[in-house]
């Protein structure tokens, strides 16, 4: 590219970046700020803020039982956050620790029957929700929608990644 020519020029995929970025500002306000999170929790007669409601939902969806650190990676967070989220939820019996089979030093935080309760109607709250924001998609555009969002949501999270492994400049 030469020195003059911009990366966000008409033929560049600057432009279409550039152009989305609004668009993912305003769902990004929409979904955190305006209220659906709350909403969501309401609905499923869950008492908690959103940050423990992250917590219980990041355990609800992964495949195992998870340390305080892999939740706190996974939310990108920090785990003084997260350990005091998982003690607000112990205490209302949404979650429980258990040992870890590979270090007995360590333990898992896992859903309790009744935080997997509360994380299904959650979910179905928020699925409920969204799926009435798109009835009237076609087919072809909900399923590009899917596609291209895991996409998205895969390349930034591995580029982030990249960018994690990656030590600073030397200066």
């Amino acid at each position: 590219m030469k020195k003059t020519e911009s990366p966000t020029g008409p033929d560049r995929p600057g432009v279409a970046v550039l152009a989305v970025l609004p668009r993912l500002a305003q769902l990004s306000n929409a979904v955190t700020r305006g209220r659906l999170a709350e909403r969501a929790a309401e609905a499923a007669g869950l008492a908690l803020d959103r940050p423990a409601v992250g917590v219980l939902m990041t355990l609800h969806v992964a495949d195992r039982p998870l340390r305080v650190g892999e939740i706190a990676e996974r939310m990108q967070v920090v785990g003084p956050h997260i350990t005091r989220q998982v003690q607000a939820l112990e205490r209302r019996n949404l979650v429980r620790r258990v040992g870890d089979p590979h270090d007995r030093r360590a333990s898992l935080i896992e859903p309790t029957a009744q935080g997997a309760e509360a994380a299904n109607r959650y979910s179905a709250s928020m699925v409920g929700w969204f799926t009435d924001a798109i009835t009237d998609w076609s087919d072809q555009d909900r399923s590009d929608l899917s596609r291209l969002l895991t996409r998205l949501a895969d390349d930034v999270t591995a580029r982030l990644a990249l960018l994690d492994d990656t030590p600073p400049p030397a200066t």
